[in-house]
């Protein structure tokens, strides 16, 4: 994610200590703190109803795949009898 290393955080600390000041750095941290494990909680969450979406949305379709494939022979059935009903009749039969 982010690759800060030991001096980077020092520069960071000295520069945070000078604008907030020694008083508030606590409470900055404990609020930072904070916000940070709320945005972990909600990026979990929103992570789980995704995959949960997801999982619904397979089951759906390996349904629908399901019912489509018992669907299917009786459609070919009456589509082989409606065809062999039209080859057998002559083409003088059909027009008139």
């Amino acid at each position: 994610m982010l690759d800060l290393g030991i001096q980077e955080l020092i520069v960071i600390f000295i520069v945070a200590l000078i604008v907030f000041g020694p008083k508030r750095l606590p409470e900055l941290g404990r609020t930072l703190g904070k916000g940070i494990a709320e945005l972990k909680k909600s990026l979990s969450g929103f992570k789980e109803q995704m995959n949960s979406e997801i999982h619904e949305s397979d089951n759906f379709l390996s349904l629908e795949d399901k019912l489509h494939k018992t669907d299917r022979p009786h459609e070919d059935k009456s589509r082989q009898t409606a065809s062999i009903g039209e080859s057998s009749a002559t083409p003088d039969e059909n027009k008139g």
